[in-house]
């Protein structure tokens, strides 16, 4: 029976890399010399360091700027509030990876609700997609690319 996976990854790999890409940007700036300017990553944490709060502004425009050249959908990309004192200004950037239990079920019964021969059933931070056609699988791929999710989806293990 052909099945298939609905995912939300981040490939940590590519995401260390743009923010060592973001870094040396920061760095090599003029507006930002002398200022102990950075992004610093703890797993899917991120913590964007900047002396003022239009500086950090600056700082996502060029993050969103590597991060998408690096191929990652910048909507995975949780912004929180902006922490000043009075030398730092501080915003976590948490990084959404997998898909959370609500979004899971609302997948599932967009699925359902569309009527085709498929089944639909959470596993873990992913969805699983079964049916008797390919083609009745494809036609789901294709419902959910249209539909928008606050999460990018992925498509992997498709198997006849």
């Amino acid at each position: 029976m052909p099945t298939f996976d609905v995912v939300s990854e981040v490939d940590k790999h590519e995401l260390a890399n743009a923010i060592d890409q973001c870094n040396r940007e920061i760095n090599n700036r003029f507006d930002f010399k002398g200022t102990d300017s950075r992004v610093e990553q703890n797993d899917f944490e991120l913590v964007i360091h900047a002396p003022t709060e239009f500086q950090i502004r600056q700082i996502v425009d060029i993050l969103i700027n590597k991060v998408s050249k690096r191929g990652i959908d910048s909507a995975c990309l949780d912004y929180g509030n902006i922490v000043e004192t009075i030398n730092e200004a501080r915003m976590p950037v948490k990084v959404r990876h997998g898909i959370e239990t609500e979004l899971a079920k609302k997948i599932v019964k967009h699925i359902k609700d569309s009527k085709l021969k498929v089944q639909a059933q959470i596993q873990g931070e992913q969805v699983r997609v079964s049916g008797k056609k390919r083609d009745d699988l494809q036609e789901v791929i294709s419902l959910l690319k249209k539909t928008d999710y606050p999460v990018p989806l992925q498509f992997t293990n498709f198997r006849d």
